[in-house]
């Protein structure tokens, strides 16, 4: 964390606690989470690559609310692209979406992992229901020109 400064306003008697590193503050011991808005409804991203999984929850507008990546829960190397590991992504993420009060979802899949699937099936198992399932991977329509044979 970083260094605690305490912020004192002359109109208010309360004091505020910010943090340097977050720029999260406390007001007289309140978590900084209390303020943030509920939403019912949300839309959940998935990009799947072959190396890592990683989960983005945003609200209808599309204004990101929360994130996971298998990187971030500690897997490294190979492992970040396995299927466990993004079900576990999808299980972080789900908790997080129940904490701001999420009932339903659509969701649009991007990548071409193994971690598609059971990424979306880790957040459905916490009990949040899905409307919709979107795949937006970007297909080539003859893409660029190939490389020239090598000659030897």
């Amino acid at each position: 964390m970083g260094k605690k400064r305490i912020v004192k306003t002359e109109e208010e008697s309360t004091e505020k606690v910010a943090d340097t590193k977050t720029g999260a503050a406390e007001i007289s011991g309140l978590p900084a989470q209390a303020g943030k808005k509920r939403l019912d409804a949300g839309i959940l991203y998935v990009r799947s690559t072959y190396n890592n999984t990683e989960l983005v929850l945003t609200d209808k507008k599309g204004n990101v609310v929360a994130t996971a990546s298998s990187g971030s829960l500690g897997f490294k190397g190979a492992k970040k692209g396995t299927p466990f590991a993004a079900a576990k992504v999808g299980e972080t993420l789900a908790l997080k979406a129940q904490t701001l009060g999420v009932k339903e979802i659509s969701v649009v899949v991007k990548g071409v992992g193994s971690g598609r699937e059971s990424g979306i099936r880790g957040f459905i198992s916490k009990g949040i229901n899905i409307t919709s399932i979107k795949d937006a991977t970007p297909v080539p329509h003859n893409g660029p020109k190939p490389k020239k044979p090598r000659r030897v």
